[in-house]
This record gives structure tokens, sequence and C-alpha cells, in this order.
């Protein structure tokens, strides 16, 4: 948002400084991001009368000019074509530096004719590339006035970062409140009384919606005003729409344009001649087009507000207007529309075309329903004061939508969640001057919040404007009690295991990728799709529409981007949120990965090898091993998910209920839907599920080393097909926790004389001896144990 200093005088009746204002808008919130000072550099330059301008003696296209400078007559040579007697220029003596060239001018010498001083044009002063003739100013600039005041430069220029929750600030009348707000001056009142009509609109406006959208444009407030002269606006409109970025167009259109900045009203003006009938606002039908104002075409959805005659759309309701019913020169008569459209239509039908208009920037950030009538008023005096005219009365469609709050404000709730000491008086104050309605209630106050005020909903929002008008920097630092001598870690146990998870996998060659918390609809429905609740509003994109349910599509979706770049092989993890439940609340964070292509590349030292559901499994086992769960109590389930390939992933709990997280091979219609080749794998560790860790004290624990060597014991045991390995492989640890310390599978045989319901795993046993070296009974006895424990648990037999 860009204002000037004089335009914010306009409203706000105060002596203080630039550099105030500057320190005091950032201290409010609305953070200043530039001051141009479009003056500077030009302290030397003076408003200059030419007294006369005769031919060079050497030169047919110089003139030798005699200029009033306010301190005495100059002698100048000027090439421009149109120096003569009579102009009003801007000169610039000897010795000033010139911006547009970067010259330093020094008296000279032109074909034998002396030369003091300079009359510039666009160029030279760096305001355009116009260089065909010098700068002519209005006949009424004073000579030797400064010529930055006379073009209109001499007025600082502020730019303000705007936050979306504050569209009441997209006006330089909600900037000024604020400011007077904080004691920084006084509001001026606003003049924006009824302009009696001298006759009937010709042009009725009628609101035709369905029931279930007619909040698409609940108020519609129209004016015809004929015999309107729609020439070039005055000096002091286009000085103060230039300074902020917009080009002057035409009287009537530079007025919408400044009552949209000045007063946060967007407002368009149709050219009634073109119009043919009465305006209908509605939604737009299938089909329908729309050249508008910015010279290109549109298709129109059915979601869209339009404002149609008979012959169509004429106007996107809060977002742009259509070219055949623009205004021109020939324009004389004019119908003026004042509308209050819907935030979120108007934001989703401007991202739809990706159309970023002024208009459609207010409205979906929320402007006043109050001020429609208002704002009419204020348009409809500057048209007659600027282009003339005869008004009708107004046209009123639908009525302002409802926003009238009231809300309890407890005094001491100031100092508990702001920790200031505010007065009530003061408090009353600043709540005044934003414009509330303040009513004491014992030690509380009945607050009614303004209408440009949306953003205000509750106790917390008040105190908040309290907190900010009175002063963040008036908070009293408070010390933070320390309740013991030694000072707690800094990280939580939960921020530990999330830290340990990333330089784990790092270590293990991944990269860690942080994408959007938000992907395509598409996407999120191949894993698992989301309730109406994770459905964004308002999304920054219309491909990013959800919040995810899961981290895997995101980073499938980077590695598939990796590999259409010439980057086959991908190792990414990301630790983060994902959006699994009803609400966005309902967040668990997950660390997750993904494999792609070959696990081993082609060398020398081997074949390559494509990535497996394997290398998933070994990757989600490091991190839960490096967050202190003890895998191998692990159970391995093979119930994953749809995106998983079944066969080739599998679940890991801590018990039949506690999901810990799950591994393998994404499935081939997954990667196909979301345009990545395989193959592809993955895991996820959902670490919010993991077991808390028990404090186990400063102390660590005893180091054991045992001096005797291990021995190791091989047992092919004949089960059931559906028998899982691990199932077997818990029973053999179970058998003898105290010498038993390992036990893994390494051969599997199916078929032959098993049969085909019957298959055999062959599982190395490890025994480690503490106190003293095995005998053979002792090994028999424990061998007996291992193989009554196998029967027991799974039905196992040794194989013959």
């Amino acid at each position: 948002m860009k204002f000037t200093l004089g335009w914010l005088k306009d409203h706000l009746d105060t002596d203080a400084s630039l550099d105030a204002i500057v320190e005091r808008l950032t201290m409010i919130g609305l953070e200043v991001e530039g001051v141009a000072d479009r003056a500077k550099g030009m302290e030397n330059f003076v408003v200059a009368r030419v007294l006369e301008a005769k031919r060079h003696p050497d030169a047919d296209k110089l003139q030798v000019c005699t200029v009033d400078t306010g301190k005495g007559a100059l002698q100048v040579v000027c090439g421009a074509p149109n120096a003569r007697k009579g102009l009003i220029g801007v000169f610039a003596p000897e010795g000033s530096f010139i911006p547009g060239t970067g010259i330093t001018l020094k008296k000279a010498s032109i074909r034998g004719v002396e030369s003091n001083g300079m009359l510039l044009s666009e160029r030279e002063l760096a305001l355009s590339d116009e260089h065909d003739g010098i700068v002519e100013l209005e006949s009424s600039a004073p000579v030797g006035s400064s010529a930055a005041a006379a073009l209109g430069l001499a007025d600082p220029v502020i730019e303000i970062a705007i936050t979306p929750n504050r569209g009441d600030c997209l006006g330089v009348r909600g900037i000024a409140r604020d400011l007077a707000a904080s004691g920084l001056g006084k509001l001026k009142p606003l003049l924006a009384g009824p302009v009696p009509g001298t006759f009937d609109s010709p042009i009725k406006v009628t609101l035709d919606f369905p029931s279930d959208a007619k909040s698409a444009c609940p108020y519609f407030v129209g004016r015809f005003i004929r015999g309107v002269s729609n020439g070039e606006s005055p000096k002091w409109l286009k000085d103060r729409l230039l300074a902020v970025g917009l080009r002057p167009i035409s009287a009537l259109v530079d007025i919408t344009n400044l009552v949209s900045l000045d007063l946060d009203r967007p407002l368009h003006v149709f050219d009634a001649a073109k119009l043919a009938g009465d305006i209908r606002v509605r939604l737009a039908t299938s089909g329908e087009r729309m050249a508008a104002l910015d010279g290109k075409e549109y298709d129109l959805g059915p979601a869209m507000t339009v404002v149609a005659d008979a012959a169509g759309p004429q106007a996107l309701g809060g977002v742009i207007g259509a070219e055949g019913s623009g205004c021109t020169e020939a324009t004389t008569d004019v119908f003026v529309e004042a509308a209050y459209f819907d935030p979120s239509r108007t934001a989703a039908t401007g991202r739809a075309l990706s159309i970023l208009s002024d208009a459609r920037y207010r409205f979906e950030r929320g402007v006043d329903p109050l001020f429609v009538k208002g704002g009419m008023e204020v348009a409809t005096r500057l048209i007659l004061d600027l282009c003339g005219g005869e008004p009708s009365t107004l046209t009123v469609a639908g009525a302002e939508p409802e926003w009238r709050r009231k809300i309890l404000l407890r005094r001491w709730r100031v100092g508990a969640l702001a920790g200031l000491d505010v007065p009530a008086d003061e408090m009353e104050r600043i709540l005044t001057v934003l414009g509330c309605t303040v009513d004491r209630n014992g030690d509380a106050y009945d607050v009614k919040i303004p209408s440009w005020r949306g953003d205000i909903e509750d106790e917390a929002g008040l105190i908040e404007e309290i907190a900010r008008i009175a002063g963040y920097d008036k908070i009293a630092p408070v010390s933070l009690p320390r309740p013991q001598a030694i000072p707690a870690p800094a990280l939580s146990a939960e921020q530990r295991r999330r830290a340990d998870a990333r330089r784990l996998l790092a270590g293990r060659g991944f990269v860690e990728a942080v994408t959007y918390s938000f992907l395509p609809s598409a996407h999120a429905d191949l894993f698992g799709g989301v309730p109406g609740t994770l459905r964004l509003v308002n999304p920054i994109s219309a491909d990013l529409d959800v919040m995810r349910p899961s981290l895997l599509p995101n980073l499938i979706a980077a590695a598939a981007r990796n590999a259409d770049r010439g980057i086959a092989d991908a190792r990414l993890f990301e630790l983060g949120p994902q959006y699994a439940g009803d609400k966005p609340e309902d967040q668990s964070i997950v660390a997750a990965g993904v494999r792609a292509g070959q696990a081993r590349p082609k060398a020398w030292t081997g074949a390559a090898r494509p990535v497996d559901a394997f290398d998933a499994k070994a990757d989600a086992l490091a991190v839960l091993a490096a967050a202190g769960v003890p895998v191998e109590r692990l159970q391995v389930a093979a119930d994953a998910p749809s995106w998983y390939h079944p066969g080739r992933s599998a679940s890991l709990r801590l018990g039949p209920k506690t999901l810990l997280g799950r591994f393998g091979e994404i499935h081939p219609r997954v990667l196909k839907a979301m345009g990545a080749k395989g193959p592809a794998v993955a895991f996820e560790v959902f670490l919010d599920a993991l077991p808390k860790q028990k404090s186990k004290g400063t102390a660590k624990p005893l180091l054991r080393l045992a001096n005797l060597q291990p021995l190791e014991r091989d047992f092919a045991f004949v089960v059931d097909r559906a028998v899982a390995a691990d199932a077997l492989v818990a029973a053999v640890l179970g058998a003898d926790k105290a010498l038993i310390v390992g036990a893994r599978v390494f051969d599997v045989f199916q078929g032959g004389s098993l049969g085909e319901d019957r298959k055999s795993l062959a599982v190395s046993v490890t025994l480690q001896p503490t106190d003293r070296t095995l005998t053979d009974a002792d090994i028999e006895a424990v061998s007996k144990k291992i193989v009554d424990a196998a029967a027991k648990a799974v039905g196992a037999a040794l194989r013959g």
C-alpha cells in the first residue's frame, strides 16, 4: 500500500514529522517497507520563465534563451523545439547534478555563445524517457519556487506492508485512523453526506441469485449521472495517482481509483449509453465470455458473480469491468456501481482467471459493508466537481450484510494476555478512536466492533488492538523463573528424537526435503483422501487445495521432478506434520523417506540393484532404533494401506494395536498416476506414536563385556506356509533370554517333499556365555528349549 505524506494529512491532523510517522507506523504493526523522497537531488532545480528565445547565430536547431530564475535573468542555450517566450519550465543552475544523464553542469560556450545552466526535459529529470522537449509547467507556478513542488514531487511516498487481516488499511483513511489512535494526531471528519438526486435512475438493478448463493452480492447501490464531461483529470489528482504507481486514464476512471485508494471503497463506472437495459447481478452461466478492460477475453464459470445487462456480462463482480461498457472521452451519461461482493467468491474468481486487480485485492480481504452508500456519495461529489453532470436518486438492491458484533472485554485480561498495564481511560480512548463503541459494565466493557474491522472476532482480538496501539515496546521485561539450579534441557525428549532421526537419515545418504503442508486433491485421493474439513477455502494455488494426509505424495513428486531432470536415483526424507484426522488440529509428526532408482549403481564391484522393500525396512528400523524403540520386539504385519504394493510392504507394530511405522514398495498404480517412474520404496515412522523413553537418571549403565567366545547353532524348522518368519525368530529369542543374544533367518525352502502348504525356515542362533564355557550338555539343553519354544509358539518341528 502506497500513499504520500500530504495525502495522509488530508485525513490526519498532525504536526508530526515524516520520521516520526514512519516510526509510529511500524510500531503499530503497519510495517514500513520504504519511503521514496522523489524530490531528492532536485534541491537546486527551480521554476523559471523564458523571457526571450532567439535563434542561435551559428546553429539552426539551437536557441538562445533569456531565463528568469527568480533571482535574476540568465542566458541559456537550448535545443528543445518547444522552447519559446513565456514558457514556464524547470531550470538547473551551474553546478547542478542532472539525475537523468549523470552529468554535473558547468558554465559552457556552445558554438561561441555562453550558456549558464539548463532547461530540463523529463528524461533529464529521470521522470520518464520523454526527451522531445523541455518540461512545460502550469502558468500558475511561481517563478523561482521549488521545481519539485511544482512537479508534484515534493510529497514523500510511504509504502507499507498490509497483513491479510487489515483490509481496512488498504485505504489511506484507515491508516490515518490507526495513527490517530496511537496519539499521533486527530482524525479529520469525512464529508460523505448524501447528494440529493434530481430524477429517478432510468437503469434499475436486481439481484438474481439462487438461495444458496445470495451471499455472492447481498448489497448493490447504483446511481445514474447524466451530462458529464469526461476529460483529463486535474493536476492534483494525476499527481496523486502517479505518486503511487497508477497511470491516469480519464477523470471518471481516476475518481474510482482515488476513492478505492483513499477510502478502501472499490467502485466501477459504466458508460450508460453502452448498457442494454437494466442491470442484473447474477451468477455467470457456462460458456459465457467477457472481454475485460485489460484487453483479454475470459471464459466465465457458474461460480462467478457478474454484473450483466440484457446483452451479457458487463463486469466481473469485485474483479474487473468489461471493455464494451467502459468510459471514454465521448461518455456523457454514466451509471456508477458501489456494491459488496463476497470475499471468498471474489478471490476464487480472480484466482481461476489469473486476474489480480486492485478491486479484487480489496474485496477478498474484506471491505466495509456499511460504507457502500457513503462511498457512492463521495464518488458522486467528486464526479460533479470534476466532470459536472446531474445525479439521479440512488438505486438500491438488497441490504447491507449482517456485520454487527458485541464483545465483552474484561480489563484484567489486558494485563493477563498482553502484559500491559493500560489505564481504563486510555483503553476507552484507543477503542473509541479505532471506531468501536464502548460501554462500561463494572470492571468490563461492552464493545461494539466497527463495520470495517471484520477481523476482530473475540476478546483476544480487542486486547491485541489495545496492546498494538499502546505499544509493544511498553511491555515490561520479566525474568523467567528458574525452578532449579541446574537448567532444564533446551529440547524435550520428543524434539531430541526428531533431531536424532534427521541426523540418522542424513547419515544413511538421504537428503532432507521441506515440502508444502498441502497438495493436489488428486494426489491426496491416492493416499486415502481427506475429508471436506481439510480442503482449503483459499489455497495459494489451484493445485494445492487440500492438507496432506501423508508426507509421501510430495516426496514422490519431488523424486519424479528430479528424475525428469536426469537425477534418476533419489533418497529424500522429510520430518513434519501430516493431517490424517477430521480437523487441521489433528496433526501427527512423521519421519518419512523415499528411495527411487538404483540402490547400488553399476560398478566393477558388483551388478546394479534396484531399490526394494528391504531397503525401506532397514531405514524404518534404523529410525526406530535411534529413537530407543526395542526393534527386536516389533511385529511385522502384512497390512500396509493401498498405496503400497501388496506382498511387498508391511506395518511395524509394538503389540497388536500400536502402529509405529510402515514400509514397502509404492504401488505401480500410484506411481503412474503421479507421473513417477519405478521402482520406488518408502517408509513412514510415526514419531508421536513411539513409547516414551523411561528416565534412567544421569548415570550410564554398567558396561558388561563377555570374556568368552560366542557360538552359533543352526536350526531348520518346518512350519506352515502362512507362519511369519519374525514370529519364529521371536519365539527362538524368548527360549532363553540370558544365553541367547541373537537369531536370524538365513534360508527359506518351499515345495519338494514338504508339500505345498509347508516351508522350511533355517535360523542361526547366537549363544553368548558369560561365566563359564558351555558344555555339550548345556548346548543340548538350550537347543531343546529352542525347539520346544518354536513348537509351542508357531507349531514348528525340526526338519528331518
